[in-house]
Formats: C-alpha cells, structure tokens, sequence
C-alpha cells in the first residue's frame, strides 16, 4: 500500500493506492487563504503540516489495515511557496506563494544581476517564483532574511515534519530560478544574485528516489509497523503528469485547477522564455516538461459563484452539458494577473460585452470559455516549439464538468479526454512516486494511464464560431492594460 499527498493550496489531499495502483481511499482537509495587502497571497506553513496529519489521520480511522499496510509515501505540492525557516527549523513569516506578485519590480532587478538567467533556469523572472520573492524580503524585511537559514517549498516544509529531513525534488526545484534545470543541479551564480549560497539549500533527489523515512512517531500514530520510504515526490504539475502515465515525449495534459496548466512532456530541456512558457525538470530521470501557466482557472469560477451568493453547481445546471453557441459576454479570467502568455503580474479580469439582456448563465458561460480562451493562448505558446499537441487529458477541479470539457474542446480545436480519479492526480501521482521509491520498480510499470471515462471532439459547427469569439477575446488584455496605464 502507498501514500499520496498532495499540499494545495485550497487543501491537502491524501490517496491509498494498492499494489494494483488502484486508490483505496481517500481523505482531504481544507486551507485557508490570506491576503493581507493587495497582489499578496500567503499561508501559514503550520496549517500545511496540521491538515496533513489530520487527512492521514482520517485515513487511518477509516482504513486503518491499509494505512497500517503502507510502505512508502510520496508527497506532491504547489510550487513556488518561499517557506523561510531560521536556524531553529521554525518558519521566520507566513509564506509567500506561488500567486503572490508583491516582486514583480524584483523580477527585473533579478534579469539584471543574472543577465544568465535564461540559460540557466529556463524561465522568466516572475513574481511567482521563489527567487524573487527572496530579493523582495531582502529589501523590505532585513531582520527576516538576516536570520535567514533555510529556504523549502511547501511540501518540501510538510517533509521536513514528517521526516527531520531537508530534501527537495528536481521538478518542485526547478520552479525556483534557483536550479540549473539543464544540469539538475543548484546555481550557485542565481543563488548568488539573491544574496543566497548552497548552504540555504535542501539535498535534492530526483522524484522517485528515497529522500527520507517517515518519522517512527508517526508511523506508530497510524499503525505502520515497517519501514516507510518518503519518496521526493513532485511538483503538483509534474505529480499530476506521474498520475495521468504522462512519462513520454509528448504526452500532454490540461489541468484546471485554483490555476490552470497545460503540460507537455520533453525528453531534453527545451527552454522557451520569450513567450512565458515554463520548462521544469519532470518527476523522473532524464525528462523535463514545459508548462503554460493560467493563475485563475476554476478559481475564476469559483469567485463568480462567490460573488453571486450561490454554489458551482447552481451556476452550471442552467446550461446543461453543451452550449449552442459563443457567450455574447467576454471575461479575462485574469483575477491575479497571468503568466503565460503575459508575464503580467498587474494583469486584470473584466467582463465584456455586457448590456442589460445579459443574465446569469451568459455571465457564468463567458467565465468557462474565458479560461479556455486563456488555454488556448497557452497551446498557441507551446506550439512554437516540439511537436503540435492533437490531443489532451483533462484533470483538476474543472475536470468534474461536461460542459467545460466539450467547450475546451470546441475552443482547442483538438480532442480532450476526461479521465478516472481526474481530481486527485497529484495525490495518485505522489504515490506512485512513493511506490516507486519503496520498491524499485520501473516507472513504466507502475505510471499507466488512468481509465478515460469521455471523450470530447471539437463540434464543426462552433469551431468557426469560437475562432472568431477568441480573436475578438484577444483585444482585451491590450485594451485594458492601456486603460490601466
């Protein structure tokens, strides 16, 4: 039996999964959220490790002969956090996260004293890394990072708990700027662009390497009696990729998630900055993936149902499993900027189009094909390079939604596949990273595709449509950022 854990940001997620690589059960507990200035978004680590505990914890009360049964653990998580820990192993502030942009001016201060970075880490300078959330610290709280000792990412810190250990995988790394994504290894020329060395570090191991064992305390809390094997686990992306069997060139991937990614697996490193697409190391040896990044996907969804006092699900049950046609409202799902293709930390969302006929369900449909539309700019940026990507699975909360998944594919243009246990795919991917490092086996073995519950072609009678709805979509983010100027 292996254990799953993935550490969201809207909650920590914990799978079973058997030798077979079925899920045996699963258990989840909610995060909070704080944002105590405006582009500012951070969590208490401590909440990270108590929901952690307390999902096994519920695992272990409702399965308690598999959780007893469990011979390695694999964690997941959302990247970017800067958990900064003093020499006493205890956090210094709140985290800062992967959709805070409080450090867009340090972004370029970073591109400056780093004119390598590019080549080095393969990405752009933006607020949601790690590194230049550290410059950002530097300059407006001193105090903090002079005590500063160590820097871990969100699951990284819940390992630490878990385990005593500092370790840091290839895949969660590599959304730092702090790693030579090419050689697999720290930069001590970035690192030494932020004021930082080596010894701020973690150990890093690949993904589906032992990197710690659980700690003998809790082991006996859940009634493990042998050795369990913490594998290093991923990033959420890339334990997602792990989950969904995405282990050759060219498998892809679309999650809709708090955020949205779509995902494609390389087999060499294939940095692609001018147009803000990511390239990370992925969760196993020898591959890399690159990523288009949305920061507000079926969060997006979410804030309407918000706003308007009611539930998703009243929001959808309107509009059934298919739209006749294109929203005549537009909406820019950018809540808390964008990354790909923008790079815009300022970035806004509006509606568009609006006049007094519009009513609820044109409000929620333009939400569903604004996301869409923001993937699509994502394939549109992938495509520049490899090979084109013809068809996708579709995971992540917005996975739960027929309607979604036709109009995705209406708007992709390619076919997108719903998949089995799609809303828990970082959490299977964490635990097959820690069968992996329990046992050895080979990830052919062990990463295959989960069961493909629907298929979604695009509809040749909304196609031309949806062209002409995303190029008229493609003028409001010029048009709003020369508002805001």
């Amino acid at each position: 039996m292996y254990l799953g854990l993935d550490v969201g940001t809207s909650g920590v997620k914990a799978v079973l999964e058997d030798d077979a690589g079925a899920m045996v059960a699963a258990a989840s507990r909610a995060l909070s959220l704080s944002q105590p200035a405006p582009l500012w978004s951070e969590q208490d680590p401590e909440a990270w490790v108590s929901a952690t505990i307390g999902a096994v914890d519920d695992l272990a009360k409702s399965h308690p002969r598999e959780t007893a049964a469990v011979r390695g653990v694999g964690l997941s998580g959302q990247m970017h956090g800067a958990t900064l820990l003093g020499k006493d192993g205890w956090p210094l502030r709140p985290a800062i996260l992967w959709n805070d942009g409080r450090s867009h001016g340090e972004c370029a201060e970073l591109e400056r004293r780093c004119p390598e970075l590019h080549a080095i880490a393969g990405n752009l300078a933006m607020p949601g890394f790690t590194a230049p959330k550290l410059l950002w610290v530097a300059k407006q709280e001193p105090d903090v990072f002079a005590k500063l000792a160590k820097v871990l990412l969100p699951k990284a810190y819940v390992r630490y708990r878990l385990t005593g250990e500092m370790v840091e995988d290839m895949s969660d790394a590599a959304g730092t700027l702090w790693l030579d994504v090419g050689q697999r290894r720290w930069s001590e020329t970035v690192l030494a662009a932020t004021g930082l060395d080596l010894s701020h570090m973690p150990r890093l191991v690949e993904g589906s390497e032992p990197s710690a064992e659980l700690h003998g305390d809790l082991a006996r809390r859940w009634g493990m009696t042998s050795r369990v094997v913490v594998a290093g686990g991923a990033g959420d992306c890339a334990a997602s990729a792990i989950g969904l069997g995405a282990i050759a060139p060219g498998d892809a991937f679309l999650s809709l998630g708090t955020s949205g990614v779509l995902f494609r697996v390389t087999d060499r490193f294939a940095p692609q900055p001018a147009s803000a697409v990511h390239a990370f190391c992925h969760a196993l040896p020898n591959l890399w993936h690159q990523m288009g990044v949305m920061l507000s996907a079926a969060a997006s969804l979410s804030w309407l149902a918000r706003i308007l006092e009611t539930s998703e699900a009243d929001l959808l049950a309107p509009l059934g499993n298919a739209v006749a046609r294109p929203s005549p409202v537009q909406f820019l799902p950018y809540l808390d900027g964008e990354r790909t293709p923008h790079n815009d930390a300022a970035a806004a969302a509006c509606f568009a189009n609006l006049r007094s006929a519009a009513g609820r369900q044109d409000l929620t449909q333009a939400v569903l094909e604004g996301v869409a539309f923001a993937a699509r700019d994502m394939l549109v940026a992938l495509g520049a390079s490899e090979r084109p990507i013809t068809e996708l699975d579709f995971v992540g909360g917005g996975s739960r939604s027929a309607l979604w998944a036709q109009i995705a594919a209406d708007v992709l243009g390619i076919v997108v596949h719903r998949v089995e246990e799609g809303e828990v795919g970082a959490a299977m991917g964490a635990a097959r990273l820690g069968r992996l490092a329990a046992t050895g086996a080979t990830p052919a073995d062990v990463c295959r595709r989960p069961q493909r519950l629907a298929s979604f072609a695009p509809r040749a009678a909304l196609v031309d449509a949806y062209n002409e709805s995303y190029a008229r979509w493609r003028k409001l983010y010029p048009a709003l950022k020369e508002c805001a100027q």
